[in-house]
């Protein structure tokens, strides 16, 4: 049954290998959890009780109440499928509440300090150097995730139009628009890539191997330029994402435009980076007014 999920996950909900990967490790905790508790193999045997008690089992083991609530609906979305395949009569999870969590503001890379890494280190004209540089580039002007980086094909640029096509989750393409600086230095980049591309390659980042690059890759490459311009505490891909909407929200941007640009499905996912424009005005009403 578990698998069955698996593969309409893959299959049909088109999710990424590493959400179905995901998915199952959850699902195979639990099925461990109810037979070594409760000795239970057949789905209808699984009631709301036994899925609060390994909830409980959950929290003394140190997850945090936002780590449940993602196993809770890998759950509900399971008893979901199985009881419209005609696996299981009921669905266990109707009546689960998750703990209530709190919510957490996205970290982001200081404006100055985005400046800095543009300005004070010294990205050379070398394959490496330009290829390093636009990597930055693309996540702090675009706000893309770092699987659609690692997507992106040569014929996804559309120069005239000024567009970069980028494939986002749920095979889901959205179009984000380019300026000149840009494009311009993907061009320089691209007279390098050339020099060095495998045949029938056609991924815009490469390794220096002119191999298309991995993740691994790419999150070292920016965790090793960020740990000069910045301390905060992460440093990754998915920080200058975080970084790209609140500057963009603190210079005027408005919701609609970000959450189009990100790849967002609703304005909610969105909505968390106003309060960290909240605290900048705050914080700016609180040195300026007289009476701050």
């Amino acid at each position: 049954m578990v698998e069955s999920f698996l593969q309409y996950l893959h299959s049909e909900k088109r999710f990424s290998d590493h959400t179905v990967l995901a998915y199952g490790n959850d699902l195979y905790q639990f099925s461990s959890y109810l037979e070594d508790q409760y000795d239970i193999e057949n789905l209808d045997n699984v009631n709301d009780k036994i899925v609060r008690s390994w909830m409980v089992q959950l929290s003394d083991l140190g997850l945090s109440a936002r780590s449940i609530n993602r196993k809770l609906s890998t759950l509900k979305s399971f008893y979901r499928f199985a009881k419209k395949n005609g696996f299981n009569n009921r669905n266990p999870l109707e009546n689960v509440i998750g703990p209530k969590q709190e919510q957490r503001l996205p970290e982001f890379v200081e404006e100055k300090e985005m400046k800095n890494l543009f300005s004070e280190i010294k990205f050379d004209s070398t394959f490496k150097g330009l290829r390093d540089k636009l990597i930055l580039d693309l996540f702090y002007q675009t706000g893309m995730r770092l699987s659609e980086l690692i997507g992106i094909k040569i014929n996804d640029i559309q120069f005239s139009q000024k567009l970069l096509k980028v494939l986002g989750k749920r095979n889901k393409e959205r179009l984000i628009p380019l300026h000149d600086g840009m494009l311009k230095e993907i061009e320089d980049y691209n007279f390098k890539r050339l020099e060095i591309v495998g045949d029938g390659e056609d991924a815009l980042i490469l390794n220096n191997k002119g191999i298309k690059c991995n993740e691994k890759f790419v999150y070292r490459t920016v965790n090793s330029y960020l740990s000069n311009v910045t301390l905060t505490t992460k440093k990754s891909p998915h920080i200058i994402r975080h970084t790209f909407a609140t500057h963009m929200l603190n210079r005027g941007a408005d919701l609609n435009t970000i959450k189009e640009i990100l790849g967002h499905a609703n304005l909610a996912a969105t909505q968390v980076y106003t309060h960290n424009s909240i605290d900048k005005l705050k914080s700016i009403y609180k040195q300026a007014h007289p009476k701050g």
